[in-house]
């Protein structure tokens, strides 16, 4: 299913991996890849003792004469594919870097190969069947003199995207952004640039997509504001109505008024600042890193801006949704009030300035993130060549591998980063997340208390 989801060929047969390499890949393939079963126990080691690939030997054997753990019988398997130039790439639970006894021997033996290139750290919940924390091993048969004693070892456990309360993935951006750490390590840093290259055009077109969008909003910002102006100001034809009742809505229409006014001081020159910066972008490209640092400079304090315009758009959706309320509650209290009041429409019309205000905000939003995506990779590398980065990445040795007990998990190498402030903190988003959790516990309780009441009933009580 897969290799069809992909459009691609594939020759499937059945057998018993552990046993059979029955595509006679032994020494063939150029790449290698694969998400095998972790943890498998009891594989007849009687039965895989004498496989060709295995020349690293058995990585353990209990007194039933089994494999305990057959996760580096997958290793080996894969390392023993490769043809001279074969690379391979796979994803491996977490404990067999770190694993003793037997293990560690194989382990051992397959570092001094001098084929380990990276290995990367991934948290727990990126599975959708498991929760168990990952490593992605990468092996590489090729590498050069200079790094064949040499491993990259980074820790993105702390680098994720929240899908549900149980499924964490990578954003497509996170994904190139670690890519980006392994062209530094490995001398392409073309590659480094032009991802950063492109991170800018679409800066550029995020640029272009604000206008239009935060038009959208003041159109219908202006389709609730009026009528709820128009109908605060035909209060004073009201006798009936209480006269705090009409100063609430006044104050709430005049807040809003000013609000909006102060909203369009700010909003006006910075398009322009947008615009100009999209136009010349767009016709110079930063290529180089002087340039690249030049341009994200420039764009540094037009982001802090967005982010205040963020809050603006958002108060303004709350003040009007306010004045609102205030007139639905008088045009439902006085029936006098109700022929200058239009509840439907204002409540279509609401609805509708809520669309725009989570459209405008999203163009906002993720015009500050490309851009947050630029600086992280400048702050990690500002010279736009590899370096050790706590809590992130490091370059190791094969002597610092054998002093740490020929331990593969990089967690131990890198150390920790400085607690940061994250000024970018999204507190709609996380309450959205929140909200998911809480609504998949809901439905958890639920099936668990059905699940209850039915085995009562089927016990008769």
């Amino acid at each position: 299913m897969n290799l069809a989801v992909h459009g691609l060929e594939g020759d499937i047969r059945e057998a018993n991996t552990f046993y059979e390499d029955v595509h006679s890949l032994f020494s063939k393939c150029d790449f290698v890849m694969s998400n095998p079963p972790f943890n498998v126990d009891e594989v007849d080691a009687e039965r895989v003792k004498s496989d060709r690939r295995l020349p690293f030997g058995l990585p353990g054997v209990n007194k039933a004469k089994k494999v305990s753990n057959g996760n580096y019988l997958w290793i080996s398997y894969f390392q023993s594919y490769l043809g001279p130039k074969g690379r391979a790439g796979f994803v491996m639970s977490s404990q067999a870097s770190s694993a003793g006894h037997g293990e560690a021997e194989v382990r051992r033996k397959i570092i001094e190969t001098g084929d380990v290139d990276v290995m990367v750290a991934i948290r727990s919940n990126f599975f959708y069947t498991r929760a168990v924390p990952c490593e992605l091993w990468h092996l590489d048969k090729s590498k050069p003199p200079e790094r064949k004693d040499h491993v990259l070892m980074i820790d993105a456990r702390n680098i994720y995207r929240k899908l549900t309360r149980k499924i964490y993935d990578f954003s497509p951006e996170q994904l190139s952004n670690i890519s980006a750490i392994v062209w530094l390590y490995r001398g392409q840093q073309q590659r480094f640039l032009a991802l950063q290259m492109d991170y800018f055009l679409r800066l550029c077109e995020q640029c272009a997509a604000i206008r239009p969008a935060l038009e959208a909003f003041r159109l219908a910002l202006g389709e609730v504001r009026e009528p709820v102006r128009a109908f605060s100001g035909s209060l004073a034809q009201i006798n009936s109505t209480p006269d705090e009742k009409k100063q609430g809505i006044s104050q709430a229409v005049a807040e809003l008024a000013e609000t909006e006014q102060a909203y369009h001081q700010d909003r006006k020159p910075l398009l322009a600042a947008l615009d100009g910066f999209r136009k010349r972008r767009r016709s110079e490209v930063p290529a180089t890193n002087a340039e690249q640092h030049e341009a994200r400079q420039a764009f540094d304090p037009l982001a802090e801006k967005l982010r205040g315009l963020i809050k603006q758009v958002d108060l303004l959706y709350k003040l009007a949704a306010r004045s609102a309320e205030l007139a639905h509650e008088l045009a439902s209290d006085y029936e006098e009030a109700r022929e200058f009041y239009d509840r439907r429409n204002v409540s279509k019309n609401l609805k509708r300035l809520d669309e725009t205000r989570k459209a405008a905000v999203e163009e906002l939003k993720h015009t500050v993130y490309l851009h947050r995506q630029i600086h992280w990779l400048q702050d990690h590398f500002p010279d736009a060549t590899m370096r050790d980065v706590a809590g992130l990445c490091k370059v190791v040795t094969r002597a610092d591998i054998e002093a740490a007990d020929w331990s593969l998990t990089p967690g131990r190498y890198v150390g920790v980063a400085p607690a940061e402030v994250d000024q970018d903190f999204d507190f709609e988003q996380t309450l959205r997340d929140i909200h998911v959790e809480l609504a998949d516990l809901n439905k958890e309780a639920c099936a668990l208390a059905a699940k209850i009441q039915r085995n009562f009933e089927e016990l008769g009580l």
